[in-house]
């Protein structure tokens, strides 16, 4: 600590902050890593792992979800979502629980206001089909309750004054989801880490993935691992990180691609999959927080200034692995130290955490996300409460949360086999979709009638 408080004072006198970072030993390209020129003198390490395929198979066909949802901003800051399609709705709706330990995790379903719905998994949809209009989300922008439809609402209270909406959005397309398996050559998977970490976190899913055969891209964010470091503030602004991100996306990316983010670097993952709709096949988001716009709070320990932020440089550590890690043992503090995280400059984690400015990603920016998402969650996470993420899960149009009751923040260096487990599963997931009906039938028009309308009520039936 004395050591810590006479290095703080010598970072003041000198006029260029102690923000450099060393390169890991792992750092050479012959060990799957590559460094990057995003920008002039801005180099991001990469590691890059592209594994032997024995045999290439064609992507499955997978099935078509419809995404038809009309997005209602009031003015008093009321969000009503109403989603149209039958097939999005129909998909979330039949989704069975999947063979889990028990006790070992506790699940949410997307949020529907009229019918509420058991806990699911990771689907195993059917190809049962729902009456359009039945998956309605209306909800208070901040407010932690749920909502109600507005059939119900017009039954329960009279009919009120219709207020004029101060925004709609409407989405209307098809999206196809396939499987995703490690011998498609068309597919690349993306691991964004967050604040203080590096792409060392993520090291049990890069190699447990490139042995299926994935193709896997894990960037250091600037100032994080063996990536540089910019002396500068503005290099660390949100847009500055997402246009790195943007450039490592291009430069990566395949016809097919999946998104996995940590922490802060979910807001880049849904960044991206704004920026490329049409090649974000899936998304994971582990311990993301709220769908809400992001902005730097004004009262927190890391406007101090620099030097005083090194000298708690040990507190700081030492609060990130209590509220990081669910045990706080010689294990934990051991894959701190081998997985590079909480490793950054005093100078980079100020820089970061006032550069968390990003007005645009609000509820409708996620609302307007038509990828299916996975939410996983560990249920110790002192930075990011249950109920952000399960917010998350009503605001999205397909989305699945998981919750780990044996993790935390740092889910992923805990609880490494439950969340390659989970990850896998979701990559191979593909929704089921009912064949389409023949154009001619050979019976007459009476019989065809006839058995069009016993089929219909049989439907009917066995939805009720």
């Amino acid at each position: 600590m004395l050591a810590s408080f006479i290095e703080g004072l010598l970072c003041c006198l000198p006029s260029k902050p102690a923000n450099k970072v060393v390169p890991v030993e792992t750092s050479e390209p012959t060990d799957g890593y590559e460094f990057v020129e995003v920008k002039p003198g801005r180099v991001l390490r990469v590691r890059h792992i592209i594994p032997d395929r024995p045999t290439v198979e064609e992507p499955s066909q997978g099935g078509i979800v419809s995404c038809k949802r009309k997005i209602t901003v009031y003015r008093n800051g009321q969000l009503f979502i109403e989603n149209l399609g039958e097939r999005a709705s129909a998909e979330l709706k039949t989704c069975q629980n999947g063979d889990t330990e028990p006790n070992s995790t506790v699940e949410v379903e997307l949020t529907d206001c009229r019918n509420s719905s058991p806990p699911v998994s990771i689907p195993e949809p059917q190809s049962d089909p729902v009456p359009a209009g039945n998956n309605v989300v209306a909800s208070e922008i901040g407010a932690a309750g749920g909502a109600a439809a507005a059939g119900q609402t017009e039954q329960q209270h009279p009919r009120k004054r219709r207020r004029k909406p101060k925004r709609t959005v409407v989405i209307d397309c098809e999206r196809r989801i396939a499987s995703c398996k490690g011998t498609h050559s068309d597919l690349a998977l993306f691991f964004i880490h967050g604040v203080g970490g590096s792409l060392d976190i993520w090291g049990s899913q890069l190699d447990f993935f490139s042995r299926l055969g994935y193709e896997v891209i894990a960037p250091d964010l600037a100032g994080h691992g063996a990536s540089s470091t910019p002396h500068i503030a503005a290099g660390y602004t949100f847009y500055a990180l997402a246009e790195d991100m943007r450039l490592i996306f291009k430069r990566y990316a395949k016809k097919r691609n999946v998104l996995i983010g940590h922490s802060y670097g979910v807001s880049f993952c849904t960044f991206l999959a704004h920026e490329f709709p049409d090649q974000i096949h899936k998304m994971v988001m582990i311990n993301g927080g709220g769908p809400t716009a992001l902005e730097p709070s004004l009262c927190s320990i890391f406007n101090l200034p620099t030097c005083v932020l090194h000298c708690l440089s040990p507190l700081l550590a030492w609060s990130f692995l209590k509220a990081g890690f669910a045990r706080q043992g010689a294990k934990e503090k051991q894959l701190l130290k081998e997985n590079n995280a909480f490793n950054v400059s005093s100078f980079v984690l100020r820089a970061m955490m006032s550069g968390q400015y990003w007005p645009e990603g609000d509820e409708v920016y996620h609302a307007e996300l038509t990828a299916p998402v996975l939410l996983v969650h560990g249920m110790h996470d002192k930075f990011v409460p249950v109920e952000e993420d399960q917010r998350m899960a009503e605001i999205l149009l397909m989305a699945f949360l998981k919750v780990l009751e044996d993790g935390s923040h740092m889910v992923m260096l805990e609880c490494p086999e439950a969340v390659n487990t989970l990850l896998h599963e979701f990559f191979l997931w593909e929704p089921v979709t009912l064949p389409l009906p023949k154009k001619e039938s050979k019976t007459r028009p009476e019989t065809a009638k006839a058995q069009t309308e016993n089929m219909t009520g049989c439907a009917l039936k066995f939805l009720n």
